[in-house]
């Protein structure tokens, strides 16, 4: 007599939650605007000249985009200057900010796990996936510690077969 083998999911069968991170990663193309091409011979603001190149700016080539403004000579620059390019931008963009691309992606990630319901996860197993083919900031794996850490039951990070327990509730 011949017996069927039954091949269980032991994962499946735990009530483990697995969560990638990387689904967080706000969709959209990214765009950085360096202040250097607005300014006389790349180092000096000239105020009329800068205004006019702002002027110039075609706000639908930014249009549904993540802006990152950034300064890649050494020119000091007033604080205004990054006001003018936000202020004709700001109606057709995502997300605007200073700084660089890791800068920008730190923020976005910052505003999707901040924003993100984790109910569902409240006294679930959850495990964090360890790999992912997209880069995600450190940061944004701490900031989901800190949303997970008072609702889950416990907190794992790898893969099912391998993985580093973070904290038991």
């Amino acid at each position: 007599m011949s017996e069927e083998l039954e091949i269980k999911n032991r994962v499946a069968e735990s009530g483990l939650v697995n969560f990638d991170i990387s689904m967080l990663i706000p969709k959209g193309e990214r765009k950085g605007i360096d202040l250097k091409d607005f300014l006389f011979e790349g180092l000096i603001l000239k105020e009329k000249d800068f205004r006019e190149k702002i002027a110039l700016l075609n706000p639908e080539d930014f249009r549904d985009c993540y802006i990152y403004i950034f300064n890649s000579e050494n020119a000091v620059v007033p604080l205004w200057s990054y006001f003018l390019i936000t202020a004709k931008l700001t109606d057709v963009v995502k997300k605007i900010v200073f700084g660089n691309r890791e800068d920008l992606e730190i923020l976005l990630m910052h505003e999707a796990v901040k924003t993100y319901d984790f109910s569902e996860m409240r006294g679930k197993r959850i495990l964090l996936k360890g790999c992912s083919n997209t880069i995600v900031p450190e940061n944004a794996y701490i900031e989901l510690v800190e949303q997970l850490k008072p609702i889950a039951k416990s907190l794992m990070f790898g893969e099912a077969c391998s993985n580093v327990p973070i904290f038991k509730n």
